[in-house]
């Protein structure tokens, strides 16, 4: 089993950034692909972005490329996502997800492990 938790979620306004933290436990750290997913009110999760094993490979979706960058740091069993020039409609609470598939994994049906999520919440 993974625990994963999530942290760094807020409000700020529009333009603003925010940083989140998922911090897994439980299995090696270096053997899952991690991904961050969004939920907003009243629509489905959606992908947003997956990074490798090693950190070496990044997807993301069309929406926030060039705004959010995932990392990892597999000494901290922690994987990141810098958001900058948020937008009202980035507004989700978001999901840090654990997955043992080889490469970047990018449909949601590929993750083994959810966090709980934390609230994004970018005003106008």
């Amino acid at each position: 089993q993974v625990q994963l938790v999530e942290s760094g979620g807020g409000l700020v306004q529009a333009g603003g950034s925010l940083r989140l933290s998922c911090a897994a436990s439980g299995r090696t750290f270096s053997d899952l692909a991690m991904g961050w997913f969004r939920q907003a009110p009243g629509k489905g999760r959606q992908f947003v972005t997956t990074i490798t094993r090693t950190g070496s490979g990044t997807y993301y979706t069309d929406s926030v490329k060039g705004r959010f960058t995932i990392s990892r740091d597999n000494t901290k069993n922690t994987v990141y996502l810098q958001m900058n020039s948020l937008k009202p409609e980035d507004t989700a609470v978001y999901y840090c997800a654990a997955s043992r598939v080889f490469g970047v994994a990018i449909n949601a049906q590929s993750y083994d492990y959810w966090g709980r999520g934390t609230q994004v919440t970018v005003s106008s």
